[in-house]
């Protein structure tokens, strides 16, 4: 997000990383990327953030977790 504002954008999508080959359990990485969205737009700015999910199931985590 710093690269983000360095560069003057607005927007921004993150892919559910490392959930797939690496093995970070979804169900942990969602509530920790969308947690740290919130925190670092709280502390610098609003920004259009789009979270890119591979399936239906992790759709529904970072549901869960925007909800929450």
């Amino acid at each position: 997000m710093a690269l983000l504002r360095q560069a003057g954008g607005g927007s921004i999508a993150f892919p559910a990383i490392s959930t797939g080959v690496y093995g970070v359990p979804p169900d942990l990485a969602a509530p920790i990327a969308v947690a740290t969205v919130r925190a670092e737009c709280a502390a610098h700015g609003e920004a259009e953030v789009i979270f890119a999910c591979f399936d239906e199931a992790t759709l529904a985590l970072y549901e869960a977790a925007l909800r929450g």
